[in-house]
């Protein structure tokens, strides 16, 4: 998949197996990881399983969850972006499309989240066309709610999943369709 976004300050490509590295780094930190079952990789090469994932999602999908980098450096910040979901049942859900985001640490509070979060939500809608996103975020990560809900979505309910966690559930349809 050969494609390049931008936003203003943000650059937003296809993972390749070059990105480990970086990826690496910032799953790889406790804090990171606080709202997201608290497992942070140990070893690098827990992450190419990762992103030949994400590869297969883009072959088949033509979506995924895009490498994110700062314009002004190139600096990796995380990943971005919309996945298909149809790989397991989410709060009773599959076949769907899910709006999803994890920021290194060093990047956090400074608006990065909120603008991929605007992009991808814009772009989803006006160029795929898709009809309905969805997110879903630990019931107790208050920042990622927060961007959600100042970006639009609106939550739904709040669920515990089978690993005992309470998550939130959000949806916006597309504003576009009638």
């Amino acid at each position: 998949m050969d494609i390049l976004l931008e936003t203003d300050r943000l650059i937003l490509r296809p993972f390749t197996i070059d990105d480990a590295e970086a990826m690496f780094i910032m799953d790889s930190n406790p804090i990171v990881h606080k709202y997201l079952w608290n497992k942070p990789v140990q070893d690098i090469t827990e992450i190419y399983p990762v992103i030949e994932s994400l590869q297969k999602q883009y072959a088949t999908n033509k979506i995924g969850r895009f490498a994110t980098f700062l314009k002004e450096d190139g600096q990796f910040i995380g990943w971005t972006g919309i996945k298909f979901i149809n790989d397991h049942i989410e709060n009773g859900n599959t076949n769907f499309y899910d709006y999803g985001y994890r920021l290194d640490e060093r990047f956090w509070n400074k608006g990065y989240a909120t603008e991929a979060t605007k992009f991808w939500l814009e772009y989803g809608f006006n160029e795929m066309k898709i009809q309905e996103m969805n997110a879903y975020t630990h019931a107790q990560n208050g920042a990622s709610n927060h961007i959600l809900s100042k970006c639009g979505m609106q939550f739904i309910e709040e669920y515990t999943a089978e690993d005992g966690i309470n998550w939130k559930w959000w949806q916006l349809f597309n504003p576009n369709q009638k």
